[in-house]
């Protein structure tokens, strides 16, 4: 009996993955308004009604494809307390810290990098969206600024530089924005753009710039 109730879980997992996926190719291709649920349902090989069982609606498979694709996976485990982020907090100098916050950014952003853009397009357009993430802070910059806060404090940063401005230059050239000018506009490889966001930010917060 439980080995079947096992058997169905992942079944459902599985199918929850495919439609996801599937919400993400579409909404980037097309844009989230000029995507039907139909669509979605013929690309992931399910039914559409399966898709209001598991969702309800579009905007709930929208958020849950946003929060999927920051996360790497479907596991409810925040940002700040994944293993890429504590190699951050725990490196034991600021650019240990500078290099693995660079390299789990890149993660992070080609995932969502174009996700981002697809959302920001879709809000301007689709009232339902704004209401999925309600005016609250900033969750990307409460990241950086917890990152910005413990690589400071480590040694090699250099000496007075304000936590707010290293988290507004971390910000910055760790966007999602900046990230696929280089990447898409740019053709640029994602380990290239990873080696230049390290070099650029080391220039403004480390002492020596010598990697």
């Amino acid at each position: 009996m439980h080995e079947g109730k096992g058997k169905q879980g992942n079944k459902a997992q599985a199918t929850r993955r495919r439609i996801i996926e599937a919400a993400g190719v579409l909404f980037v291709e097309q844009g989230y308004g000029a995507t039907k649920l139909q669509e979605i349902a013929d690309r992931a090989g399910v039914a559409v009604q399966t898709i209001y069982f598991v969702f309800r609606n579009k905007p709930s498979l929208l958020k849950e494809l946003v929060d999927v694709a920051i996360a790497g996976d479907d596991e409810p485990v925040p940002t700040m307390d994944r293993p890429w982020f504590a190699e951050v907090t725990t490196a034991p100098d600021a650019e240990a810290a500078l290099v693995a916050l660079v390299a789990g950014t890149r993660g992070t952003l080609e995932r969502v990098a174009a996700l981002n853009e697809m959302v920001r397009a879709a809000t301007a357009t689709n009232p339902e969206i704004r209401q999925l993430w309600p005016d609250q802070a900033d969750p990307r910059y409460q990241v950086i600024s917890t990152a910005a806060k413990s690589l400071i404090k480590k040694p090699g940063t250099r000496p007075a530089i304000p936590v707010e401005e290293a988290a507004d230059v971390i910000y910055a050239v760790l966007s999602p924005e900046l990230f696929l000018v280089l990447t898409r506009d740019r053709a640029w490889p994602p380990a290239k753009w990873e080696q230049w966001a390290y070099n650029t930010l080391s220039s403004q917060l480390l002492v020596d710039n010598g990697r």
